[in-house]
């Protein structure tokens, strides 16, 4: 098979969590864009689950807009079902919604960590199983994909750098590492293959504040040997790589988009 040929996604569906916005409706741009059926989860956003639908239609694609809440187990299995109604078994997940609700240690309160760690981590958890329990029940399409199944978990350079004044964030990122490794351990002699994308400084809402302060995106690029803030697209098309043949030997592997900013740059003078 020719190496454009294993891009494609045609033939298969996809579901992405948290993708009403920014990495979360890219990467389900460009799943859509490879040809893959899109499952749209949102929270929060039905406009913004609504908006990337349409610019999935757009390009000729077929796509659908579910509102779950990833920390719900109950949810989470409503999402599914209603996936699989609107578009038929799924073999691509990205396990894609989270959220940052950040203060310094000693005004951290366990709400705060709570929230961070029940969608960051725990409903990585609950997506990741109910897709690997899915998979198995689809059973094997080889027509269409030489794997059972694609599980994506989107972590961050947070998986390995220390941040903080946002320790939540960090350890739900760091504990989402051994997730996904411990998951990939699990099953990949099934032929379900589960990875991660990394993300570095990508220019979302999230962090809209934070770029347009005086000197903000100054200080942003010093940790970008790269010296650019990444688009979410650079997410988007990583992902669609990893959901697709072309990358099927690529196993329990986090890949990081991040300009090089896990070189610690810093150091780059001697330290």
């Amino acid at each position: 098979m020719a190496y454009p040929d294993m891009l494609s996604l045609k033939g298969q569906s996809a579901l992405v969590t948290g993708a009403s916005s920014g990495i979360g409706r890219a990467v389900a741009v460009a799943l859509a864009e490879a040809g893959a059926d899109v499952a749209v989860n949102y929270h929060g956003s039905r406009e913004g689950a609504e908006r990337t639908v349409e610019m999935i239609h757009a390009l000729g694609g077929t796509a659908v807009a579910i509102r779950a809440d990833v920390a719900s187990e109950s949810d989470v299995k409503a999402l599914y079902d209603t996936a699989e109604q609107a578009l038929g078994p799924l073999d691509i997940v990205v396990s894609n919604a989270g959220r940052q609700k950040d203060a310094a240690i000693g005004d951290m309160s366990l709400d705060a960590w709570n929230a961070v760690l029940s969608t960051n981590l725990t409903g990585a958890f609950l997506v990741g199983r109910e897709a690997i329990l899915r998979f198995r029940r689809k059973g094997m399409r080889p027509e269409v994909s030489r794997a059972l199944g694609k599980l994506i978990f989107n972590s961050s350079v947070h998986e390995r750098i220390p941040w903080a004044f946002r320790v939540n964030y960090a350890a739900s990122k760091g504990g989402l590492k051994l997730l996904m490794e411990s998951l990939a351990q699990e099953v990949s002699e099934e032929r379900i293959r589960v990875n991660s994308v990394a993300p570095g400084a990508i220019a979302t809402e999230i962090n809209r504040a934070e770029r347009e302060k005086d000197d903000g995106e100054k200080a942003m690029l010093a940790l970008i040997p790269y010296k650019r803030i990444g688009d979410p697209e650079d997410i988007g098309r990583a992902s669609a790589w990893l959901a697709s043949d072309a990358s099927d030997y690529v196993v329990g592997q986090t890949l990081f988009i991040d300009g090089g900013m896990t070189l610690y740059p810093e150091f780059r003078g001697g330290g």
